[in-house]
This record gives structure tokens, sequence and C-alpha cells, in this order.
């Protein structure tokens, strides 16, 4: 799903070609089988009244010359009667169908985000996000026109269709046969051109999917778009993909309006030949002039069924189409796992971290060691600084030791418990992260800080900020604690943001803490102020700091010196100066030469 081209992601599927993939939604609508009950007992009702209705008019019609007129009126009052009642089943109908298709489609997109939102970050380097919210939004929405409108329709015509062909059969057997012919040869149209549409549809679907990807990219790149002038190149890129899809759309209506176009002409055809024949046996007296209206009623509902189921076959095939890509998202496979019989974690954990011989290789550089047989153990309590050039592994110790990922070899373990023999919630509530590129929510600045612990109270989360050095430029928001931060936190400067995502890993207070360049956008005076707070904080707690500014990691119990995936040296800051190497060259760069520029 990687690929930009929707052709390419559906060839790697076996397409369906039948409507069988809508047994998908059942799921989510046998919970609701009383609302189901209800609402085709009002269908039922409904299509039973309309049928009825054509019988009361050709009582009037043949009994507009009676000479007793209390029989006329009654026959009326009857029409009306039925009229209500009609009136009454199809709004009944209408809300219970409508409510179930609301109800139904609330609870997919909930699957769906729940599904998506544990996924590991190796799902998400074949899957673009915009494209599974285009299928959360616009897959669910033909679903839900297909459940609160579609389904129903489509059965109140059949009920219509059959019903109605009984009833013309009871009324005249010979023009009944003179407009059902048809029916078969319709059948044929419906079957090939609707195939068609359904893989358009899903064409269509596909490149509206990739258009919202792609789009949602840029927008939350936009800065970085503007900055290198590259507008027209994204107009034309978002262009050219949603040009694709309005071409797969118009391939698609062209030949939805070709199947109802021969549709309708069949149809009709044979109204217009059998009201021929009944004219002739009205005036020969074989029909009185109640039952040909009667039956003519009934030829117009019929037709109407057809011509609505052929409509409606049509949006089943775009429904089919989306609920297949809705159940793949569903059906997706978690590369990391949780295991069938997992082990407990104590409430309480002491931190100690081992890598045991790890080797691995993202999914996406499956030739390339990220980490390559690396040992290490971390006492409970210890901090330990990994550090080298980038690309070297050290971000790829955090990845695992959280079971982003699972190594390709070794173990990794926390007290002596295999993470892969554990729930990852389970474990992952003792550890704290902050990120190298912190991400803040569109929320108030307050509850950004909650998201470390749901359950802290605002004192709790104000002495954070404070220990984070984010109290006093949080205090100056307009709204303070409670002001909105804004789309991934563009209220803030990039180290106000980072302070912020530290103040949540310290009011997570976990006893493993994880620093992934926590201090590298902070300016002097905050980073000091910052680094003396998770120096306080790192002191009763297995902390790993990732960095390449060595200044944030020379009074680290040990520093790891990685490269190329291996650790290469380990001791403390003094110990890897005077033992030389790459440490005391990186040491020499950022400390001797950066003093000498200034």
């Amino acid at each position: 799903m990687a690929d930009d081209q929707p052709r390419d992601r559906t060839s790697e599927r076996a397409p369906s070609r039948r409507l069988g993939v809508l047994r998908e939604l059942w799921p989510f609508v046998a919970p609701y089988k009383l609302m189901l009950a209800g609402a085709l007992g009002a269908l039922v009702l409904t299509a039973m009244v309309s049928l009825v209705l054509p019988l009361a008019v050709r009582r009037v019609v043949d009994n507009f010359n009676s000479a007793n007129a209390d029989i006329v009126d009654q026959y009326f009052a009857a029409a009306i009667a039925i009229a209500a009642l009609l009136a009454v089943g199809t709004a009944l109908r209408y809300y219970l169908v409508t409510r179930l298709g609301e109800r139904v489609v609330a609870d997919i997109r909930k699957a769906v985000f729940d599904r998506m939102i544990g996924m590991s970050p190796a799902f998400y380097e074949r899957v673009m996000t915009g494209e599974i919210i285009s299928r959360i939004t616009t897959d669910t929405t033909l679903i839900l026109s297909v459940i609160g409108s579609s389904v129903s329709v489509a059965l109140r015509n059949v009920l219509i269709l059959f019903g109605g062909i009984l009833l013309m059969l009871a009324t005249s057997v010979k023009m009944a046969l003179m407009v059902l012919w048809p029916i078969p040869v319709i059948v044929l149209p419906i079957i090939l051109l609707g195939r068609r549409v359904r893989a358009l549809s899903k064409e269509n679907q596909d490149w509206i999917a990739t258009s919202s990807a792609d789009a949602s990219e840029r927008l939350l790149s936009a800065q970085t778009v503007q900055a290198f002038t590259n507008e027209r190149a994204s107009r034309g890129r978002f262009g050219e993909v949603t040009e694709r899809s309005f071409v797969a759309a118009r391939r698609r209506i062209g030949t939805r309006a070709l199947l109802t176009a021969i549709v309708i002409f069949i149809v009709f055809s044979a109204v217009v030949g059998f009201l021929w024949m009944g004219a002739h046996d009205v005036r020969q007296g074989e029909l009185t002039a109640g039952e040909l209206i009667q039956f003519m009623i009934y030829a117009v509902m019929v037709a109407g069924a057809v011509g609505a189921l052929t409509e409606i076959w049509s949006e089943l095939q775009r429904a089919a189409g989306a609920t297949q890509r809705l159940a793949e998202l569903l059906e997706a496979e978690d590369s990391v796992p949780d295991p069938a019989a997992p082990a407990e974690v104590p409430a309480q954990i002491a931190g100690r971290i081992d890598f045991e011989a790890v080797s691995f290789a993202y999914p996406a550089r499956p030739g390339i060691a990220a980490l390559d047989g690396v040992s290490l153990a971390v006492a409970p309590g210890e901090t330990v600084a990994l550090v080298g050039p980038s690309g070297a592994g050290k971000t790829t110790i955090i990845q695992l030791l959280l079971r982003f990922y699972d190594p390709q070899a070794g173990a990794v373990k926390i007290d002596g418990i295999d993470l892969r023999d554990v729930r990852k919630a389970d474990f992952r509530r003792h550890v704290a992260l902050v990120p190298q590129d912190p991400v803040i929510f569109a929320d108030s600045a307050r509850e950004n800080i909650r998201f470390g612990r749901p359950d802290a109270t605002d004192a709790e989360i104000e002495a954070a900020a404070r220990a984070a050095a984010a109290h006093d430029f949080l205090s100056r928001l307009p709204e303070g604690y409670d002001s909105q931060l804004g789309e991934r936190g563009v209220m803030l400067s990039g180290g106000q943001k980072q302070r912020v995502a530290i103040a949540r890993a310290i009011l997570r207070d976990a006893p493993i803490l994880l620093l992934d360049e926590a201090t590298s956008a902070l300016d002097a005076e905050s980073e000091r102020a910052v680094q003396a707070a998770v120096d306080e904080l790192a002191e009763s707690r297995t902390t790993i700091v990732v960095a390449h500014r060595l200044a944030t990691v020379k009074k680290a119990d040990r520093i790891l010196v990685f490269d190329e995936g291996r650790i290469v040296a380990q001791g403390t800051h003094d110990e890897l100066v005077a033992g030389g190497g790459l440490y005391a060259r990186l040491a020499r760069l950022q400390f001797v030469e950066g003093q000498a520029a200034e």
C-alpha cells in the first residue's frame, strides 16, 4: 500500500467480484437486531400497503356510476386510511433504518480507529495515514448510504416487485406476460455492467484515498513547502491525483448511465405495449376501466422497482468496494503482536534493561542492519548515554525498548522479562519517553501535559511544568495552562514544545526514562534549567539518554559509543576522552573546535 498508484495496491489483493463482501458488515449490525427487526417490520408494512392501494383505486373507479353513493365514500375513506398507514410506516422505516445506519457506521469508524491506533510503526511504513483517514471518512460514508438507505429501499422494492407481479398475474395473465418478458433481458446488462461499475468504483475510491493522503502530508508540511517555493509542484501533484480520481469517477458514471438507459428503455417499451393491449381489451369489454388502471399502477410500480434496484445495484457495488477496503484495515496483521498467553508484569519494577545479542534491520530497509549483535545491561537506577554519528543505531535502541519493533535476533528484556512475552501496554506504562520530535496535540497546554498521566491533578501538572522549566512561558499564554496550542503545537517554539514534552514525561513518573535528544531544541539557559530537572529525575530512575551534544551526557554513569550498529566503546566521559577513538574525536570537535569558533 505504500505505492502512489492504487492499481498497484489493488493488484496485490484478490478482488471480490461478488457482493458477498458486504457480509463483513454483519458483526456490526448484529448487536442491534431489535432495531433491525423493527425496521424490517415497517418496511414490510409499507410494501404491503403500497400494493393494496391500487386495489382501492380500482374499487373507486369501478363504482363511480354506482347508485349507492355511500360505497364510493367508503372506498375514498379506505384510501385515505391506507395513505395514512403508508405515511406512518414510511416515517418509522426511515427513522429506524437511518438510525441503524448511523449507529453501525459510528461503530465501524471506532473499530477501525481502535485497530489502527494500536498498529506498530512497521504498518505505517506501508500505509499512509491520509489513506487511512480517507477510508474512515469516505468509505464509511458510502456504507452509511447503503445501510441507512439503499438496503431498505432495495428490500422494499423487491417486495413490491414480486408482490406487484403476483397481483398483475391475478388481474390479467396476458398483459402480465407482455410486461414481464423484458425482466430476464434486463438481468444480463445489470450483471455485466454492474461488475464494471464495481471495479471503477473501487479504482475511484483508491484514487480518492491517495489524494487525501497526499493532501494531508502536504498541508501538515505547509511551511516547508512554502519555504522551498514548492507550492506549484504540490498543486500540480495534488491536481494530477485528483484528476485521475475524477476520470475514474467519470467512467463509472458513464457505465452506470448506460446501464440505466438500457433498463429504462426495455421496461417502458414493455409498459407501452401493455397499455396498447389494455386499451383494446377495455374497448372489447374483457377488462373494466378500474382493472386497467389497477394493472397500470402495478406495472408502473414494478417498472419503478426494477429501475430502483438497478440504481441500488450500483450503490451496492460501490459499498462492496468500500467494505473490502475497511475490512482490509480491520483484518490487518500487526507485525508486533501481543502474545496469546501474556506473562504478568509486576505492578512495581526495578527497571533493569538487557539487550542480549540483538540484531535488527527496519522492515523498509531489510538489507541494512540498524543493530548488529548488540549486548548491553543497564542496572536499575543507572543513567546510560548513547552517543555516536547519525544512523549509528542509538534511537533504534529506544524503538526496540518500547517494542515498536521486534529484533530479528536476540532478546530485549526488562527485569529479566522478554518483551515479546508480555502485553505491550503492560510494560509501556513503566516507561516515560521524551522523543526527538516532540508531539503536541491540538489541545490545551494542561491537557498536553496531562497526557503523561490522565488522572493527574492540576497541581501535579503545574509541578511537572515547573520542573521542566515550562511554567513561566505557559503562564504567560493568553489563557495560561488552558490556552489551546494549535495543531502540532504551532503556538509554541521548538524549545517550548520540547519542554512541554519533558513535563509530560516528568508527570508520568515511570521507573524507566527514555530521552531521545530531549534538550536539542533548547537555548543554553533553558537547557541548563531542564538538564538540572532531568538530572534530578534520573537519580531514582533507569535512564537512557540519546544525544549528539556531548555536554548533556558528561554526568552519565556510563556512555556507550555506537557506530554502524555496534557498541565500539563504553565508559565515563573522562575515560573515553583519555582512550582516544571515536568519542574523543567527537569531543574534540564539539568542545575544542566549538570554543575556537566562538
